[in-house]
């Protein structure tokens, strides 16, 4: 997402002086919602500190991603899954795996995944957008994203834009998933104003199950959401003003720690991830889907 202006109303600093508006994705407020020093740790310390080995679900994930985007990228004559496997072999991430034991029951677990999801597509349908960047300005908030695919859709009101979200994990999500999804709701907020139609319905389609959960969101849900994310901007920006008034980073960024530390990049350098114990980078890829 990264748009041009929205006109808006102006935020206002502590010093009653315009201030700069918040540049930031939904990645990057879930992230200190989630544990602000690891946000520290990705968007504020430089030189950043190390982060650990690459993580072989990420690795997955991005394959597959990929993998689809030039799928929709094919003349539609060619939009057929005997494409996949040069396809999924061409945007082959092969860093975390265990051993090349595991990297190829992986490859043919994800060309699998694959297979099925896109016999349940229409190869002619034109989406508006794959792996589209889309923003939107608030009153506090530049706010840019990268949609894995709008889909422009007839609905009963008329023409509408719908975001679908790819998932690639173990668990396979609910309708509570997609109904809070935080990324979901924003890039349909940005949508509607990108593409200038109605935005209300988010789709998570999990490939490896081959389920599909939406939500269609109202006026009013988007609103709440816009504001979290607004009110969330404001607490990194008075963390950030805290620290640079010289108080301590520990307690402006404190950790939230739990067994998701094990999973964290900066797990190592933390204190307080430190002691959670480590996964191993492949363990996510090795994990029954569907649980």
């Amino acid at each position: 997402m990264r748009p041009a202006r929205e006109t808006g109303p102006e935020q206002l600093g502590f010093e009653g002086m315009p201030e700069r508006l918040f540049v930031c994705t939904p990645s990057k407020l879930a992230t200190f919602e989630d544990c602000p020093r690891r946000y520290r740790y990705a968007y504020v310390d430089r030189p950043a500190p190390p982060k650990g080995p690459p993580w072989a679900h990420n690795s997955l994930g991005a394959s597959v991603h990929t993998a689809l985007r030039n799928w929709f990228g094919l003349p539609r004559q060619r939009r057929r899954p005997q494409a996949l496997p040069v396809l999924l072999k061409a945007t082959w991430v092969r860093e975390g795996y265990r051993d090349q034991t595991q990297e190829r029951a992986v490859f043919r677990r994800a060309l699998s995944w694959l297979e099925s999801y896109v016999e349940t597509l229409d190869p002619d349908a034109e989406p508006l957008g794959v792996e589209r960047m889309i923003g939107a300005r608030t009153a506090v908030l530049a706010l840019n994203g990268r949609a894995d695919r709008i889909d422009a859709r007839t609905g009963p009101d008329g023409p509408e834009v719908v975001i679908v979200d790819y998932k690639t994990g173990r668990a396979t999500p609910g309708p509570d998933d997609a109904r809070g999804s935080q990324a979901l709701a924003l890039y349909a907020y940005a949508a509607r104003r990108v593409f200038r139609r109605p935005c209300r319905r988010v789709e998570l389609h999990h490939l490896p199950t081959g389920t599909v959960v939406g939500h269609e969101h109202t006026d009013e849900s988007i609103a709440r959401t816009v504001g979290r994310a607004e009110r969330t901007a404001k607490d990194i920006l008075a963390a950030e003003r805290a620290v640079s008034a010289g108080a301590d980073p520990e307690q402006a960024f404190p950790t939230r720690a739990g067994s998701w530390c094990g999973w964290c990049d900066y797990r190592a350098v933390c204190p307080a991830g430190a002691s959670v114990p480590a996964r191993e980078p492949w363990a996510a890829v090795e994990q029954p889907v569907g649980g």
